[in-house]
C-alpha cells in the first residue's frame, strides 16, 4: 500500500508544506509529531515493518507504551516532506514500557528520529494524561515574531499572556490559560523536555526562550492553529510598537473577561488584575 495516500499521514504531510510555507520552518527547524488512533494503525498497519531495531527514547513515558507517532526527522528540511515522504518522516512504535522506540515506516536511507524526541515523547506524556488521551498532537516551530519578542518582554509566562491577549481579540478564546516560558536552555536534552513538561500540565503553548514555540492539540488543525494564533498576536504587538507612539490603548483586563464569557471559555485570572 501507498501509506502517504491515507488520510491521516497526507495531512501530516500537508502540515509539514503549511509551516514550510509560512517560514517558520528555516533549513532543518523545528518538529512534529502526532499520536495515532487505533483506527489510523489499523489502516496504516499493512505497510509497517515489524523487524526493525529497538532505541532508547532517553526517557521513560509509561502512559505511552505500545503507541504509535508519526513524526519528522532529525536533520531534515520540512520542505522536503512532500517531495520524499519517506525519506524526511517515519512512523515509530514504543516498547511496552514506554522507554524504547523502533521505526516501523518511513525515515529512508539512515534517518533517526527529531533531535527533540525526548520532549516530544514527555510532552505528549503529559498532554495525554491532562487531556484524558484526547491530545495528540506536539509541533516545535521557529516563528520569527514570538521569538522576537523574548528579546524585549521579561520571561514570564504572565508578562506573554498578557501581551498576546491585549493585541488580538481571539487569543483569549483560543488560549484562555495563557502561554507558558522557558528561559533559554539548550535545545534537544533531558533539561528542556522536562522544563516544557512541566509548563505543559497548564498551558497547550510553551515558549522557548530566543529558540521557538512548542504547542500542543487535540488535533493537527488545532494545533497549527495555535502556532498561528499566538505568531499573529506577537507579529500585532511588534507592529504595534514599531510606530514608536508606544501602546495608547488595549483591551482591559474587564474586556477579556468579558470575550471569554461571551465565547464560553474560563480565562486564567491568575493573569488578570
Amino acid at each position: 500500500m501507498d501509506i502517504t495516500l491515507h488520510e491521516t499521514v497526507s495531512r501530516f504531510i500537508r502540515f509539514c508544506d503549511d509551516g514550510r510555507l509560512l517560514g517558520w520552518h528555516e533549513r532543518n527547524g523545528g518538529n512534529l509529531t502526532y499520536r495515532m488512533s487505533a483506527s489510523d494503525v489499523s489502516g496504516c498497519r499493512p505497510a509497517f515493518n515489524n523487524d526493525s531495531e529497538w532505541h532508547s527514547i532517553g526517557v521513560v513515558a509509561e502512559n505511552l507504551a505500545n503507541e504509535f507517532f508519526i513524526i519528522t526527522g532529525s536533520g531534515k528540511y520540512f520542505r522536503n516532506v512532500p517531495l520524499d515522504p519517506a525519506g524526511n518522516i517515519g512512523i515509530i512504535e514504543t516498547c511496552d514500557k514506554g522507554a524504547n522506540y523502533r521505526v516501523v515506516w518511513g525515515l529512508e536511507g539512515g534517518a533517526v528520529p527529531t533531535s527533540e524526541l525526548a520532549s516530544h515523547i514527555l510532552n505528549h506524556s503529559v498532554k495525554k494524561h491532562a487531556s484524558g488521551g484526547k491530545n495528540r498532537v506536539i509541533y516545535h516551530a521557529h516563528p520569527a515574531s514570538i521569538v522576537a519578542l523574548t528579546y524585549v518582554l521579561p520571561l514570564t509566562s504572565r508578562d506573554f499572556s498578557r501581551a498576546l491577549w491585549q493585541s488580538e481579540t481571539e487569543c483569549p478564546i483560543v488560549f484562555p490559560d495563557g502561554v507558558g516560558v522557558v528561559g533559554w536552555m539548550v535545545p534537544g536534552g533531558s533539561a528542556i523536555a522536562e522544563a516544557s513538561c512541566e509548563l505543559m500540565r497548564r498551558f497547550d503553548a510553551v515558549v522557548w526562550a530566543h529558540h521557538g514555540l512548542f504547542c500542543a492539540g487535540v488535533d493537527m488543525d488545532t494545533a497549527f492553529g495555535l502556532m498561528e494564533t499566538v505568531e499573529k498576536a506577537a507579529e500585532i504587538y511588534i507592529k504595534a510598537l514599531s510606530c514608536g507612539l508606544g501602546i495608547r490603548q488595549t483591551l482591559s483586563d474587564d474586556d477579556l473577561r468579558a470575550v471569554a464569557k461571551a465565547y464560553g471559555v474560563v480565562i486564567n485570572e491568575e493573569f488578570l488584575d
